[in-house]
């Protein structure tokens, strides 16, 4: 069976973000794979130490941390996944500090012995698996993903990971309500977004 990981960067309980993995989720599995959500808002993630222990070591396995944290689980859970939905609404211009933190933490994906100039992705010549964005921000959309920096930092999160984009969800106009639901436009989107996935 396909095994899809979301890993959702998101503060808020039952929030836009929540929602669309919620649906997502929902959409995969009524196609026959497995979801498996990782909240990272409680997730036991420390931040990184920039060390770079973990960039020494060639091959194309992920490096070993230095940190013994909840981010080694995680590492296993996203080498076994088929797929993956990376999410993370839009603060300030960017994802979530919390997914920054993830993310800063793949440097294990990394090779960058201390004589190198910069880094060389593991995953690099690795088979390509799919992912899927999601994302979300007050301003409409369109603008969102060409204004902010959440959609680069989404898009590095899949390539250092060794994933090829499929698909996007960047919801905009969301801010103007406490408790926003999921537009029956948006609902579309994700069921032909969950096809390209599975």
């Amino acid at each position: 069976m396909i095994k899809i990981l979301a890993i959702n960067g998101s503060y808020r309980n039952d929030g836009i973000t929540d929602q669309t993995i919620e649906a997502l989720s929902q959409a995969i599995k009524s196609a026959g794979a497995e979801v498996e959500v990782i909240l990272l808002r409680e997730y036991p993630i420390e931040f990184c130490l920039n060390c770079r222990a973990c960039t020494q070591q060639p091959g194309a396995a992920p490096g070993e941390c230095v940190l013994h944290d909840g981010m080694q689980d995680l590492i296993d859970k996203i080498e076994r996944a088929d797929g993956y939905i990376l999410a993370a609404p839009t603060n300030f211009g960017s994802v979530t500090a919390i997914f920054k933190r993830f993310l800063e933490r793949l440097a294990v994906y990394a090779y960058w012995p201390w004589d190198m100039n910069g880094p060389q992705y593991r995953k690099a010549q690795a088979p390509r698996k799919n992912a899927l964005l999601v994302s979300s921000c007050a301003a409409p959309g369109i603008m969102g993903r060409w204004l902010f920096g959440t959609d680069k930092q989404l898009k590095t999160t899949a390539k250092t990971i060794g994933a090829e984009v499929v698909g996007s969800l960047f919801t905009g106009m969301i801010a103007k309500e406490q408790h926003p639901k999921l537009s029956d436009g948006v609902l579309a989107k994700i069921k032909a977004l969950a096809g390209k996935l599975v």
